[in-house]
């Protein structure tokens, strides 16, 4: 499945709009979720809860919690939100089960790009799609007469008149919490400056040219960050734009809605969103391509699949998207396209194309090898050619455990 496509249908599904509409049954059966906690997955999980007996658990950290919890027998959830970066160890353990039965069932209204497949079997119902990309106070940028950054190097250029204007804390915000957040930084960045992770044999191929620039380019950002950057995460960063603190940051789409809550955000209607900046001349937006969907847990019994995936469907529904428009880019019926998705419309539809999240075994051992190695090059502990081949070895060995190398 081409993934910019499954962008493109989504930013372009143009519908009516009508009243938000309360759950068509009950649901008598109780259902247990795991997922995020951007924007996106509370407005379905707050539809999916209208219909009773069921409770979801929103946490940036269940990336770590859903593996273990879904290889319980009885599995711990019954569904579970992920993504195309973390759906992988849940195939790989074998803890969630085919639904083509259950689309046929309960799936009428769902698209055909929203049905992700794995080996000709239905393994997830996409809702939305995600990138990151660069959102900015449109009145900083316009008092200072800066133009909006299209490059990381206009970017940093931007953050140093930005700084000296001392109109913010701090120009950028950056999502570089040590692990998972640190390490999408570098996925960003490498394929951005014409880098590859992999060998044709499977051998890590990040310690090149392009993977010192990469480094060197995240490192650039500090000069511009708050000190505490490696404990920043999207959650973090989505709170610094919403109190006025930063004025630029590459940040996921998924967090666009939350600019212009009035209940939390003090720069309501000032932050605007532009397309993922690249690294290097005639390159790609130097970022990696989403989908964000839901999983049936395979250790729970046929029964409770059923009232698991019907309920599902009731937060996946044109309703449920007509009330929360500006929470995602959806893949579901009833999305209107806003300012609020033009950059990451912009990043997904660039020529060339940033390349999508690959979901490969591989790459979430290279990805968790990232997040341990990458910090110690950011402290200055270690230089940039001694941190890739700290990734070279760690994660040679990971690939040898794992059996992805001899």
């Amino acid at each position: 499945m081409m993934l910019k496509k499954l962008v493109l249908a989504g930013a372009i599904s143009l519908m009516g709009s009508t009243a938000f509409a309360a759950c068509s049954y009950e649901n008598t059966t109780e259902i247990k979720m795991l997922s995020a906690g951007f924007e996106a997955w509370k407005a379905v999980t707050d539809s999916m809860a209208e219909c009773g007996n069921f409770q979801a658990e929103l946490d940036q950290e269940f990336r770590t919690k859903q593996p273990a919890a879904f290889e319980a027998n009885p599995s711990l959830y019954h569904l579970g939100g992920v993504s195309n970066g973390t759906i992988t160890p849940l195939l790989n353990a074998e803890t969630i089960r085919p639904l083509d039965d259950l689309v046929a069932k309960y799936g009428q209204n769902l698209k055909p790009n929203q049905l992700i497949k794995i080996d000709g079997k239905i393994m997830a119902v996409a809702m939305m799609v995600n990138t990151q990309h660069l959102m900015y106070r449109s009145d900083i940028l316009s008092d200072l007469g800066i133009a909006v950054p299209t490059s990381w190097d206009e970017v940093y250029a931007a953050a140093g008149k930005i700084k000296e204007a001392g109109v913010v804390d701090y120009p950028l915000g950056a999502t570089m919490k040590s692990g998972w957040n640190l390490a999408q930084e570098y996925v960003n960045l490498l394929p951005g400056h014409g880098g590859a992770f992999f060998n044709d044999d499977n051998t890590s191929a990040v310690n090149s040219d392009a993977g010192v620039a990469a480094l060197e380019t995240m490192k650039a950002a500090l000069a511009f960050t708050d000190p505490e950057v490696l404990v920043s995460d999207s959650t973090y960063v989505q709170q610094q734009f919403q109190q006025g603190k930063i004025a630029m940051a590459n940040l996921w789409a998924s967090r666009a809605g939350a600019m212009n809550d009035e209940a939390e955000s003090q720069v309501v209607g000032k932050v605007a969103m532009a397309a993922a900046p690249t690294a290097m001349e005639g390159g790609a937006p130097a970022t990696t391509l989403w989908w964000d969907g839901i999983v049936v847990a395979a250790n729970i019994t046929d029964e409770e699949a059923d009232a698991a995936f019907r309920l599902a469907m009731e937060g996946l529904d044109k309703e449920t998207v007509m009330a929360n428009n500006d929470a995602a880019i959806w893949l579901i019926e009833g999305f209107t396209p806003g300012p609020l998705s033009e950059g990451a419309i912009a990043t997904a539809t660039a020529n060339p194309a940033p390349p999508p999240y690959p979901s490969t075994t591989r790459m979430g051992l290279m990805h968790t090898v990232l997040g341990n190695e990458i910090p110690a090059f950011l402290t200055g502990e270690r230089d940039a050619v001694a941190t890739l081949a700290a990734i070279d070895e760690a994660y040679t060995t990971a690939a040898k455990e794992a059996g992805v190398l001899k």
